[in-house]
């Protein structure tokens, strides 16, 4: 995602975009709730209080640092402290066999695990060694909104050589995860698992896995993500093809004179799942837990234990279909809410998206295959209860091509559905744009810190997502999670097919401002990012 003041890549590509702001579509009679221009415009902004990082909001919005967010933050009853230091570092990472330099938390792939229990408050500080700035963002929480980790919105960027301390009451329990929200510092080894567990579980299991997915690219022939970004924010409209090697296109071999290393531009790359286009990027790599499918991680247990694996897909530009073979998949929660249980053999994860899982181990070794949908590669971990050869990089179970369960088959535990009740407000985020200009955005307007799409505090605010584009989208609302249809999952991201509406309603109950963006962190960095202002 996108720290607002970085433009150096994205200034011939956004040259063009607007930056008046978009007009929500609205219910009622309320003038905040109507297609209020100068309301919704951009107004001098207040000044900040120190202690909240140097952020701003318009004349008329709630403050990330309001006293709106402080009571807020007060109702959650913040308990016990724990405590964490966290180091974001240039490094050397090992993901078995391959050595890599990059950027990471510590010296791991995924960053160590953090894991608090409900009620705690998180505090933990950010170092940061890198050569610019970042920022973390805690994916799926519903936290105090100066905490949310975006630069330019809801905090200032953490300088390098700086340190920022995060402070915030976990309200929730749910497999949660934390990345940047810089750039597209999130494509490199910045990222790792946030557990948040409930001291009152109903659930029961022997054992827990922690399974990170995610597509690799950075320090591979001396491709970074900034150079994929750059390569993508031509376009491909105006490249030359001659000079491009093009997955899934028979152009030559040479590499890209617009990029450092070989072109990652992914031509040809199509899922009847995803509706066409499956991604943009062509990585060489695909991890879990930071291994290569060619060293993957082994998780040991006893045959009949009942294990709860928790999936994240941590990913830049790649959904991954998934199935441990042998085994079926009891679905229990989506995005860290509970479900009504549900049996499958594979699941489909978009960027973002985390599911938790029961399986009962069988007897033997099997291949735990994450299939990055549409792009003829996959990842690979391995389950042992007992003796046996491991599985080889190219296992493919036959429960990938089994039984799929989406999100719109499941249904919320009763215990976290939403109330039945009418929406008070409506915004309508068309999904716009494409691969050729590198225009993507909502409304046709690329992402400007300013624009605002107001909600009141206690409305139940609807946002209907209409996908315009050839391409699928995992859109993730920050700060709140939504419900997909009346009695469907709670959730913070939710994949948008090409040529589809997605309707999702949530409380509006966390007043700040909260970012709306795509998942793929190539489309946010491109223009698909815009924020919700809670009005003051």
């Amino acid at each position: 995602m996108r720290t607002p003041t970085r433009r150096t890549v994205l200034t011939a590509a956004l040259a063009a975009a607007g930056t008046g702001l978009l007009t929500a579509c609205s219910a009622g009679s309320d003038p905040m709730k109507g297609m209020d221009h100068a309301a919704m415009g951009h107004s001098p902004a207040s000044p900040a209080s120190p202690a909240a990082g140097g952020t701003t909001a318009p004349a008329g919005f709630v403050a990330p640092n309001g006293p709106e967010v402080a009571a807020a933050e007060a109702r959650r009853r913040p308990g016990p402290e724990r405590k964490v230091a966290l180091t974001a570092t240039e490094t050397t990472l090992d993901l078995g066999g391959r050595t890599v330099r990059s950027w990471a938390y510590g010296d791991r792939l995924p960053g160590r695990e953090v894991r608090a229990t409900v009620g705690d408050t998180l505090a933990l500080t950010l170092a940061n060694h890198l050569p610019q700035p970042t920022s973390l963002h805690w994916h799926g929480l519903a936290l105090r909104n100066d905490m949310d980790g975006v630069p330019g919105v809801t905090q200032e960027p953490v300088r390098a050589g700086g340190s920022f301390d995060y402070r915030f009451a976990l309200s929730h329990p749910g497999t949660y995860w934390f990345h940047p929200h810089s750039g597209v510092q999130q494509d490199r080894g910045l990222y790792a698992p946030l557990i948040v567990e409930d001291p009152r579980e109903p659930l029961r299991y022997d054992k827990e896995w922690v399974v990170v997915l995610d597509d690799w690219v950075d320090g591979i022939d001396g491709s970074t993500p900034d150079a994929v970004l750059a390569e993508l924010a031509g376009g491909m409209g105006g490249m030359d093809h001659s000079s491009h090697d093009m997955p899934g296109m028979d152009m030559g071999g040479g590499a890209s004179t617009a990029a450092a290393g070989p072109s990652r531009m992914l031509m040809g790359a199509a899922s009847p799942l995803l509706g066409g286009d499956a991604g943009d990027v062509a990585y060489p790599f695909h991890l879990v837990n930071g291994r290569l499918a060619s060293a993957p991680e082994t998780f040991t247990a006893k045959p009949g234990d009942r294990i709860r694996i928790r999936l994240i897909n941590a990913g830049g530009d790649t959904a991954y279909r998934v199935a441990l073979g042998g085994h079926q998949l009891t679905v229990t929660h989506t995005d860290g809410f509970p479900v009504e249980q549900a049996t499958t053999q594979a699941l489909l994860l978009g960027m973002g998206e985390r599911y938790d899982v029961l399986v009962t181990a069988q007897d033997g070794v099997f291949p735990l295959t994450a299939l990055a949908e549409g792009k003829n590669a996959t990842a690979l971990a391995v389950l042992r209860t007992g003796g046996g050869a491991a599985p080889d990089a190219s296992a493919r179970p036959a429960e990938l091509d089994g039984r799929l369960l989406t999100a719109a088959q499941l249904k919320a535990d009763a215990s976290v559905r939403l109330p039945a009740k009418s929406p008070d407000r409506t915004v309508l985020l068309e999904l716009t744009g494409g691969m050729a200009k590198a225009d993507w955005a909502f409304n046709g307007r690329a992402y400007d810190p300013a624009q605002r799409y107001p909600v009141a505090a206690g409305e139940r605010v609807r946002l209907e997502f209409r996908n315009s584009t050839a391409m699928w989208h995992p859109v993730h609302l920050h700060g709140h999670s939504f419900a997909l249809g009346a009695d469907g999952p709670r959730k913070d991201t939710a994949i948008v097919l090409p040529g589809t509406t997605l309707a999702v309603d949530f409380d509006a109950d966390n007043p700040g401002l909260w970012m709306v963006h795509c998942h793929n962190v190539y489309h946010a960095e491109t223009g698909m990012m815009t924020v919700l202002g809670y009005r003051a």
